[in-house]
C-alpha cells in the first residue's frame, strides 16, 4: 500500500510539473506574439475643405506655413520650389531648379527652405520669405522626402530607413529603420506632427504613422477612398503631407493632383 501511495504522488507531482511548464509556456508564447504583433492605431479621415493644386505639379515635397505651403515638384526639366497660397492655389513664388536636377522633399527648418534631389546627391539651402538660393549641400544617398522636427532634418531615400541629418552640417548623426512587423519600403514624402513622422508610402494609399526613436509604426491612416487620380497614371500617387499646427489640420495632395485636401483625422481604434 505504501509504495502505490508514493508512486501515485509521484505521478501527481509529474502532472502538476508538467501543467506548470506548459502553462509558463502559453505565458511566454502570449508575450512574444503580443511584442512581435502590436495593436496599430487605425485612423479615417473628415474632409473640411477641398483647394485647387497645380495639375501639372508632380508634388514631393509639402510643408505648410501661414496660409501657404511651399511646394517642390520633380521631374527632369520640370522641378521647382513654389510658395502657393493654399486657398487659392496660386503661385506666388518660384524657384526653377537646373533642367538636369529632379526636386524631391523639401521641409523648413527656422528662416530657411531645405530641398532634396532624387538621384543628384545633392540639396539646396533657400531663404524662405524671397527663396533666394543660399547654398548646397551633398549627401551619399537617393532623396526621397524631408521632414523636420526643430532639432534635426529627417530624410527617406525610398527604402526603410530615416535619416537624422544635422541642419547645418548635413551629416548623417542618426538612423533608424521602420517596420511594422516586416520592414516598411518605399518611404516617400515626409511631416512631422506631435513628435511622430508621418509618411506616405510610394503607390500606397496609406499614411505610416512612425515612431521616430524606434522606427516601429503606430498606426496608419488609410486614404484609399479620397481619390481616385491614380487610376488614370499609375505614377499620380498620393504624395505630400502638410500640417497646420494652429487648427491642427492635414493637407494632403499627390502626384497632379488638381486637389489639395484638408482633413481632420479621425481615430477608428484607439492607441
Amino acid at each position: 500500500m505504501r509504495i502505490i501511495t508514493r508512486n501515485r504522488r509521484n505521478l501527481s507531482a509529474l502532472i502538476i510539473g508538467a501543467v506548470l511548464i506548459l502553462a509558463t509556456g502559453i505565458l511566454i508564447i502570449g508575450r512574444l506574439r503580443e511584442e512581435k504583433l502590436p495593436t496599430l492605431s487605425q485612423y479615417s479621415y473628415e474632409v473640411v475643405n477641398v483647394y485647387p493644386h497645380d495639375v501639372e505639379a508632380f508634388t514631393e515635397g509639402l510643408v505648410y506655413d501661414v496660409g501657404y505651403l511651399y511646394e517642390g515638384t520633380g521631374l527632369y526639366g520640370q522641378s521647382t520650389l513654389r510658395r502657393v497660397e493654399l486657398k487659392t492655389g496660386k503661385v506666388t513664388q518660384e524657384d526653377i531648379l537646373p533642367s538636369d536636377d529632379f526636386g524631391e522633399g523639401v521641409t523648413i527648418f527656422k528662416d530657411k527652405i531645405v530641398q532634396l534631389t532624387w538621384l543628384q546627391h545633392k540639396g539646396f539651402v533657400y531663404d524662405k520669405y524671397t527663396l533666394q538660393l543660399l547654398r548646397q549641400f551633398s549627401y551619399s544617398t537617393e532623396g526621397w522626402g524631408l521632414a523636420c522636427n526643430g532639432t534635426h532634418l529627417i530624410m527617406s531615400d525610398g527604402t526603410a530607413s530615416l535619416y537624422f541629418l544635422d541642419p547645418q552640417t548635413f551629416e548623417v548623426v542618426r538612423r533608424v529603420q521602420v517596420s511594422d512587423v516586416n520592414p516598411v519600403t518605399g518611404l516617400n514624402e515626409l511631416e512631422y506632427i506631435k513628435g511622430e513622422v508621418y509618411a506616405n508610402i510610394w503607390h500606397d494609399r496609406r499614411i505610416a504613422i512612425i515612431n521616430p526613436e524606434s522606427g516601429k509604426v503606430r498606426g496608419w491612416i488609410d486614404l484609399s477612398h479620397i481619390t481616385d487620380y491614380d487610376r488614370l497614371d499609375p505614377e499620380n500617387v498620393l504624395n505630400g503631407i502638410a500640417y497646420n499646427a494652429e487648427d491642427d489640420l492635414i493637407y494632403v495632395t499627390g502626384k497632379r493632383w488638381p486637389q489639395i485636401f484638408e482633413l481632420r483625422l479621425i481615430p477608428l481604434r484607439p492607441t
